[in-house]
Formats: structure tokens, C-alpha cells, sequence
């Protein structure tokens, strides 16, 4: 580079123009000549070069100020420090643009100029904010807004609180439902999107009458020139987008669509589900998966307010082999329209640990079925070839790698019967969770079921009304037959020590290998009825327990409830283990 590696006459340059920095000069290498704050590290010194690789030079006529905002910066250390290069000299305002070519004039964007004047090109739509109109939103008829200069397009990435002369030209990716709130300071309306091109993503919100202007305006895929923003620092806990600011429409914004193709279709930063268990809780990241499973739409309701909501889970699997299980919400649960063994981008999902590793769709989350990228092609590919075979084939995140067979637990050791009571879980005002591995050793044959209502989600007790009903009291009605479920009792062992737990239908289903009815038909056969009790016993099991206290009898004594349960998947407890002996070599 000689003895002159600075980029000569780059700052002159971006100051003299309205253009975007990189379009103007590129990576300019400057010299560090004063640090006015800097802590006691060394690794900037004073007068060494520097190659300033992301930047933004803001130009005010009004205070006659140029400053240079530095986004990110390489200290070039192997040109080493040198004694100042040349005697460089402020640069004044009146000289800025006298050395280099004028920039070209752009007007003020009003009702009848968008983007100064334009050459002639096809009629575009506009769409002003603070119009008031309602319907499709569109403001006005785009062709009073064509004009004859060209737009300075701005990256995304150079987008901030400190330039306010920007326009980008962006991507819609992801475009919310308009959500409602009303509380005691106020109430209103507003809708996200979310603006992509070739250098990062962004999130816009719209407000109350933005809502009625550009809801409509704004399509998903479509690309469009968004200019008069306000830029504020990005709300992390409302937003999943990689961007420390982020955009609000106002009654200035400008909004026009734009017919250009190049502008990037989507931008994913796909994490593999076998990762996930590195992954931080509630951490927002974008995984692909190929759908197994779709549950039924549920419907719970909010313990505080009361309020209604639809989900839906879906089960997905990639390469790695792992199966995770993702919960969609609201409209999206209630329209799902993605059958099994169809590829799905899902982006912006929140990790949970509800049973292991989860994933969540949150407010901002959007998903594409069967992108037409490189990485969903290739993971049809693995599926079609190795991927279609039974779920319980596939592992997942939950009780430290055990197969779907065994999906429960949180991604944590297992605690011993010994440590649970050393630990005295369950002794708090609230309930403590745990994971253990045991084996049954005896199985309370009293009162192993109870007659249950028939009708879906009731489960209640029923009595028997006379010879050939049953009625149920909750439901007030009569069945023919009760519905007969499990409420058993287990002695499980350990290396360590013994524990009675409680079990439920499903665990009882799982431990028996039938049907509560179908076990109270054989009580009559009594042989086959205790030969089917002791086919269960000696056979070893990963329980998902809660701990609570319970009084009975004026006895305070802990319950151990079961949760889930699933049979030892062998052959990954026996890679776990390996993994754990492998600790002590280390």
C-alpha cells in the first residue's frame, strides 16, 4: 500500500452526495488520529489505519455538521502505527462537493412529487400515510406521484435514528393479523410487518389510522419503496428480527409498490433440531422440518384474563433425526392447511423446555411451506429416502435423548429416588418437577380403575343409575356403559431406594399394555387378571413426576404424581452413559 494507505479524498466524497455509502466509496481506510473516550485497552491505538467497513456520513445544512457515524470498523494492525499521514485539515462546509461531482438533487416527496421527479415508467401505486382513507388503502393515484429522478435506495443495514433522507426497497416477508388492546390508559389497533433486501431485515409498525392506510397496501411477497419512517431502537421483546432499530409508520411515511423481482424472497438462518438443546430458553431462531404429524385444533383459556385461544401442534423432523414438537396459535391452528411429509420454514419460532426442547410461533413468526430454497430440497430428498418410518424410530430433546417412546422430561439429569427425598422435592409451596429412571416392582391391585364418564373431555366418575345405565352428574346424563379408566398405584425401585407413585389413563395404558376396560373384563377371569399384572413387573421406565404435598387424614405426607412415562430406549441410554464415562478421561 506504500507509505500511504489511507483512501484519499473518501470522506470529501460521502459527504459531497445523498447516495448510499457503499454505492459511493466502498471500505475507505482512515486514519485514527484522536480518541477522545477510550478505555485502557490497546487494541485501537492512536494513529494506526483503519478499514471502516459499514458507515453512514450525515451532512446538515442547518448546524453545518458532518458526522461520521462508523458501524463497523477493522483495525488493520499489521500496517502498524505510524506518525500522522499528511496534514489533514477540517472539512469546512463551504468546500464539501467543490473537489467532486454534485450529487444529484432530490426534491421533497409530497402529494404530487414521490422521490423528486422520475423518468417515465409504468404506473406504480402510492400509498401516503395520514390520508384517513379507508378501504384498500391506497392514498392516492400513483400517477400523480410518478416523477423524473431517480430514488437513492438505502441498505436496510444502514438504516438508523441518525439519517433521516433514507428510502428503502424492501420485501414484505411477513405480514401480521391487525391485533386489538384496550386497557386503562387507551385503545387502539396495530399490525407488524417485517421489510427484507439483500443486507438485512427490518420490523415496521403501523398504528391506529396507519393500520386503515397501509394494511391493505402492505401484501406478503410484494416489494415496495418505503421512505419517512420514524427509526427507534427495536424492541427485543416485541420483535425477533436481526436489527437494533426498528421502523413506525406515520402520517409522512410514503409507501409505493415496486416491480423488481432481485430483491431477496426470504432470508432464514436455519438451526438444526438436534441443536436445540444448546439453544437458550425463549431464545428466537428459524428451523425447517419436514411435517410428521398435525394434532387437532384445542382451545384453552387464559388463566388471567379469561380470554379464549386456538392452538395446534405440529410435529417436524429433519436430517439429524430428531423430532420436535411446534405449537401454532389463533388462526393459523384453526386454517392449517400443511398435510404430513411437506416441507415447512418456520421463522422467528421461541424455544420452550415444556417436556424437553419445544418450539412456539409467536405473534411475529411467520412460516412457507415447501420453500423453494437449496436446503428444503435437499431435506426432501433425506426424507423421501431414509425419513418415512415411525415416530418412535426418531429422538428427541426431552429426557436427555430418549426416543419419541420416551418424550417427556425437560433436558436434565435424571434424579435418583435416593436424591429426591435428600433434596426433599415437593416440600415447597409449590410443586417440584423431576426426572427419574426406575423399574416397577408392584402395582396396587385395588381400585386400579374407576368408571368414567363416556363423553369426550369429562372424565368424571359416574354411579350406576340401575342394571343398565350409568349417569353422569356433571353432564347430567345417562350412558349405557361407563368408560373405564386408570388411577393406579406403583411401588418403582432404584439403586437407591423405593417410591409409591401415582399414575394416570395414559401412563396406566402405557404400563399394562391395554385398555382400562379392556382390564376390567378380565377381572372376572381371575388367573389371566394377575397374569397380566405380573407381566408388567421388572420392567424399567423414564417417569416425567411432579412433587406436591398432600393432607390425608390429617397426615401431611408428598405425592408423587406421573406425568409421562416411557419404556428405556436402550440404545441411547447406553450412548448417554458411554458419553458420561468418557467425562472421567477427560
Amino acid at each position: 500500500m506504500g507509505d500511504n494507505p489511507c483512501s484519499v479524498g473518501a470522506l470529501r466524497t460521502a459527504f459531497a452526495t445523498d447516495l448510499p455509502p457503499a454505492q459511493v466509496v466502498p471500505n475507505p481506510i482512515l486514519q485514527v488520529l484522536q480518541i477522545k473516550t477510550y478505555s485502557s485497552s490497546t487494541e485501537c491505538p492512536r494513529t494506526i489505519p483503519c478499514r471502516v467497513v459499514r458507515y453512514c456520513a450525515l451532512y446538515s445544512s442547518d448546524d453545518f455538521n458532518s458526522i461520521l457515524i462508523i458501524i463497523e470498523l477493522q483495525v488493520l494492525k499489521e500496517l502498524g502505527t505510524r506518525d500522522k499521514i499528511g496534514t489533514p485539515t477540517g472539512l469546512e462546509t463551504a468546500t464539501v462537493g467543490q473537489n467532486s461531482a454534485p450529487a444529484p438533487q432530490q426534491e421533497v416527496a409530497s402529494a404530487t412529487s414521490f422521490y423528486g421527479n422520475k423518468p417515465p415508467q409504468p404506473q406504480r401505486t402510492l400509498a401516503v400515510g395520514g390520508t384517513g382513507g379507508g378501504g384498500s388503502g391506497y392514498g392516492r393515484d400513483a400517477g400523480a406521484a410518478t416523477s423524473s429522478s431517480q430514488v437513492n435506495v438505502y441498505p436496510i443495514e444502514a438504516v438508523s435514528p441518525y439519517q433521516n433522507k433514507w428510502t428503502i426497497k424492501a420485501r414484505v416477508t411477513h405480514k401480521s393479523e391487525i391485533k386489538n388492546w384496550n386497557n386503562q390508559k387507551s385503545e387502539g389497533k396495530l399490525f407488524t410487518v417485517h421489510f427484507l433486501d439483500e443486507t438485512g431485515e427490518i420490523r415496521a409498525t403501523g398504528f391506529n389510522q396507519e393500520v386503515d392506510t397501509f394494511y391493505e397496501v402492505l401484501q406478503e411477497g410484494q416489494v415496495y419503496y418505503v421512505s419517512k419512517c420514524r427509526v427507534t431502537m427495536a424492541k427485543k421483546q416485541f420483535s425477533n428480527v436481526n436489527n437494533d432499530y426498528e421502523l413506525t409508520f406515520g402520517r409522512e411515511t410514503e409507501i409505493e409498490l415496486c416491480e423488481d423481482d432481485s430483491v431477496p424472497k426470504v432470508n432464514f438462518n436455519f438451526i438444526q433440531l438436534s441443536d436445540l438443546g444448546n439453544i437458550e430458553k425463549d431464545a428466537v431462531i428459524d428451523v425447517l422440518g419436514v411435517v410428521k404429524d398435525v394434532g387437532e385444533v384445542e382451545e384453552i383459556v387464559a388463566k388471567t384474563t379469561g380470554k379464549p385461544y386456538h392452538k395446534r401442534d405440529i410435529s417436524i423432523v429433519d436430517a439429524s433425526d430428531v423430532l420436535v414438537r411446534c405449537t401454532v396459535w389463533g388462526n393459523q391452528a384453526k386454517s392449517w392447511e400443511i398435510t404430513p411429509n411437506n416441507v415447512v420454514a418456520f421463522k422467528g419460532v421461541k424455544v420452550g423446555d415444556y417436556g424437553g426442547r419445544t418450539l412456539s410461533m409467536l405473534y411475529s413468526s411467520s412460516m412457507m411451506a415447501n420453500p423453494d430454497i437449496d436446503e428444503a430440497h435437499s431435506l426432501k430428498g433425506w426424507y423421501d429416502g431414509q425419513g418415512q418410518r415411525d415416530l418412535n424410530s426418531y429422538k428427541t430433546h426431552a429426557g436427555l435423548g430418549a426416543s419419541i417412546g420416551g418424550a417427556l422430561g425437560r433436558n436434565e439429569p435424571y434424579k435418583s429416588l435416593a436424591q429426591i427425598r435428600e433434596e426433599n422435592l415437593g416440600m415447597g409451596d409449590k410443586p417440584d418437577y423431576f426426572t427419574t429412571k426406575a423399574t416397577i416392582v408392584y402395582i396396587k391391585h385395588e381400585n386400579v380403575s374407576y368408571p368414567a364418564c363416556p363423553k369426550e373431555g369429562c372424565n368424571k366418575k359416574v354411579v350406576k343409575y340401575d342394571e343398565d345405565s350409568w349417569r353422569c352428574e356433571k353432564c347430567a346424563e345417562t350412558y349405557p356403559k361407563p368408560q373405564y379408566r386408570y388411577i393406579m398405584t406403583v411401588s418403582v425401585n432404584d439403586a437407591t431406594g423405593q417410591a409409591w407413585f401415582n399414575c394416570f389413563d395414559d401412563v396406566g395404558r402405557l404400563i399394562m399394555g391395554k385398555t382400562a376396560d379392556e382390564l376390567e373384563e378380565l377381572s372376572e377371569n381371575k388367573p389371566e387378571y394377575e397374569a397380566t399384572f405380573a407381566q408388567t413387573l421388572c420392567k424399567a421406565f423414564i417417569f416425567r413426576c411432579r412433587a406436591k404435598q398432600d393432607t390425608y387424614q390429617d397426615q401431611t405426607r408428598v405425592r408423587y404424581q406421573v406425568m409421562n412415562a416411557a419404556p428405556i430406549n436402550y440404545a441411547v441410554e447406553a450412548a448417554k452413559l458411554a458419553e458420561q464415562i468418557k467425562r472421567y478421561h477427560m
